[in-house]
């Protein structure tokens, strides 16, 4: 018998070497994993005397297999991405996702909250509008029903959040953008939908400030989600009027940067960080689509697996603690610059 208390079953899929979601099978039914994993599984429970908590097992069960997912625009690559894993991480746990895009409408997502909680579900993956969502209706589904934020955070609702690190997308694009060429200005979104659009401002100020270097914000008209056209249309606006105070644009988000790089293209500006190009152009996410503009978008990338893996295992946490938390819990996943041919 092994020395080591395990106390839940995430300590107990770490020690035995086996995924959390086919422990979390197991104890839901022995009979649902192979019989070589259910042998190795029962090893590890006779070596470290591992039980589960029966009453959150038993509480949990009461409820419906269902994980709700819910993202503010699902035409977006980038949470078409993070789905895809989280999807398959429930699947594999046993667990039904279904899954729900709140289109960049409040009403929209509290219809969805309403609809949620209806389905009375184990529990849900949520990320939220930000600055247009009701906050009041958030914070009453998530004392309902045991919910994990992510992309998005809103203070103090749900039991976790779990997200990217957005001063770390920023701080590498200003350091190794100043280092290479002229600093760069910021081009984004005069009333971004997306709430993390402010931080990474803030993180720009913040930087060349640190640096030393004046900065230059260039908002741009336009709200909702269709942001290519909107930084198509902003970057003709500012392009056409020779308003750039530097050869350098860093994009809020990539999908704003491809809008840019469009416009480019059409007035007939090169961009590249070749000897005779005009401008360089880089931006943050790593979209899917980021690899294949023309040039291709250096940009920082998020670490999908990492925030949508991080988030599933949390969420089963969190159901399996019966819901509840002693305190809320925050994990932020740091950025990798990735340098294309764009600067």
């Amino acid at each position: 018998m092994g020395e080591r208390k395990i106390r839940n079953m995430e300590e107990f899929a770490s020690v035995s070497g086996i995924s959390r979601p086919t422990v979390s099978k197991y104890f839901n039914d022995p009979t649902s994993v192979r019989a070589s994993t259910r042998a190795r599984i029962e090893a590890a429970i006779e070596q470290y005397d591992y039980r589960p908590n029966i009453y959150a097992m038993n509480q949990n069960r009461q409820l419906t297999k269902n994980i709700g997912i819910v993202v503010p625009y699902l035409a977006d690559p980038f949470f078409g991405e993070i789905v895809r894993v989280i999807e398959m991480r429930c699947i594999e746990a046993g667990f039904s996702p279904s899954l729900f895009s709140s289109h960049g409408e409040p009403e929209q997502e509290k219809d969805i909250l309403d609809t949620l909680r209806s389905l009375k579900p184990a529990g849900v993956l949520l990320a939220p509008l930000g600055r247009l969502s009701d906050k009041s209706a958030i914070e009453t589904f998530c004392r309902d029903v045991p919910t994990v934020l992510f992309d998005s955070n809103i203070d103090g609702m749900g039991e976790a959040f779990v997200g990217s690190d957005n001063y770390s997308f920023v701080s590498q694009t200003v350091e190794y953008l100043s280092r290479t060429g002229e600093p760069p200005c910021f081009f984004e979104m005069k009333h971004p939908a997306n709430p993390n659009a402010n931080k990474r401002r803030r993180a720009y100020l913040d930087m060349m400030e640190r640096l030393q270097l004046e900065p230059h914000v260039m908002q741009v008209d336009g709200s909702g989600w269709a942001f290519e056209e909107i930084g198509r249309k902003g970057a003709h606006d500012i392009l056409n009027r020779q308003a750039l105070p530097t050869n350098t644009v860093l994009c809020s988000n990539d999908r704003l940067a491809i809008g840019f790089l469009s416009a480019c293209f059409e007035i007939g500006y090169k961009v590249g960080r070749s000897t005779g190009d005009d401008l360089r152009v880089a931006s943050h996410d790593d979209h899917p689509f980021s690899r294949y503009t023309c040039p291709s978008l250096t940009t920082a990338a998020h670490d999908y697996g990492s925030v949508s893996g991080h988030a599933v295992e949390t969420l089963f946490r969190l159901i399996e603690s019966g819901g509840r938390f002693q305190r809320r819990e925050e994990t932020l996943f740091s950025a990798r610059l990735i340098m294309r041919d764009s600067a």
